[in-house]
């Protein structure tokens, strides 16, 4: 019986889909899996590909937007059918990874032995020797997510399971009692720090985060996003950065935007300059502009 749904969302991932849907389905538990396809109106011609692929497999579900609406909402439109359609669990992943056979396995064991949201070890799909995300941590005083072990050799460091704060969105295992608990993933961010705003939340309701570190998924590492560093990035980053900050942060808000905001995005400028990167300079001014109008949502001048 099927009781796990694992909700991919697919923005322009042609050359990413069908080696993730792959690794799925050799899953040790794929008996038990749903896979849900959730399209933000690619123009590549990757639906049209999932549909001729994979239409008419019985175990894979999918579902045309009519048009871009982001990671958050396209991931809990995935997650509102799998609820309607009776699935206890839930595992969010980016389309732009392959997991191990056991992982999923391991991750609903996990869950089973802890109750927690569930985080595997991440390892770069092209080194896979080497670490992207091994669970995470919030700083203090500026509550910056800060993934353990990033670019790190993987020699069994980070091996033993333990307890983190903060979830990664590339991969999060959850149950249908945590969603009911927390609720879904908030739509405001379209893109970016949506995972943060969900981890700080699960801290408010005392919902614990648990490294896995038995379960491995393998990244292509901005794959989904096409990288970081593009204007449409640089302008979902300050703005959202922003936004979840004046959500979960009352006295250190002000220290965070003088002490280490500012000067980070005036360090980036200096750097986008230099390159030549001038739009990425604009489009976070854009952003910073937006956060205080209280505009949310998808960037305007959106390529992504």
């Amino acid at each position: 019986m099927k009781s796990i749904s694992i909700i991919l969302v697919n923005y322009n991932g042609k050359k990413y889909n069908d080696k993730c849907i792959e690794s799925i389905l050799k899953s040790t538990i794929a008996s038990q899996l749903q896979i849900v396809i959730v399209d933000n109106a690619s123009t590549d011609g990757s639906l049209k590909l999932l549909q001729d692929n994979w239409g008419k497999n019985s175990q894979i579900t999918i579902i045309s937007l009519d048009k871009n609406y982001g990671f958050s909402e396209a991931n809990n439109v995935g997650i509102r059918w799998a609820e309607k359609n009776g699935y206890d669990y839930f595992l969010i992943l980016n389309n732009d990874t392959e997991i191990a056979k056991d992982a999923v396995e391991k991750m609903l064991d996990a869950y089973q032995k802890t109750g927690a949201m569930i985080v595997p070890k991440i390892v770069y799909a092209d080194q896979p020797d080497t670490i992207w995300y091994a669970g995470g941590q919030f700083s203090k005083i500026i509550w910056k997510p800060l993934p353990r072990g990033m670019n790190q050799k993987d020699i069994g460091q980070y091996d033993c399971s333990r307890q983190c704060s903060f979830a990664n969105g590339c991969s999060i295992f959850m149950s249908k009692k945590i969603i009911q608990q927390l609720g879904l993933l908030d739509e405001k961010f379209f893109l970016y720090y949506e995972d943060t705003e969900y981890s700080l939340r699960a801290r408010e309701s005392q919902v614990a985060v648990w490294y896995c570190a038995e379960a491995t998924v393998f990244h292509k590492v901005n794959g989904a996003t096409m990288g970081n560093d593009r204007p449409d990035s640089a302008y979902y980053i300050a703005r959202n950065w922003l936004i979840c900050n004046r959500k979960w942060m009352n006295k250190g808000r002000f220290t965070l935007f003088l002490c280490y905001f500012i000067p980070n995005r005036i360090t980036w400028m200096i750097i986008w300059l230099i390159s030549g990167r001038v739009n990425n300079i604009i489009s976070t001014i854009e952003g910073i502009r937006d956060y205080i109008k209280g505009i949310s949502g998808q960037y305007p001048k959106n390529s992504l």
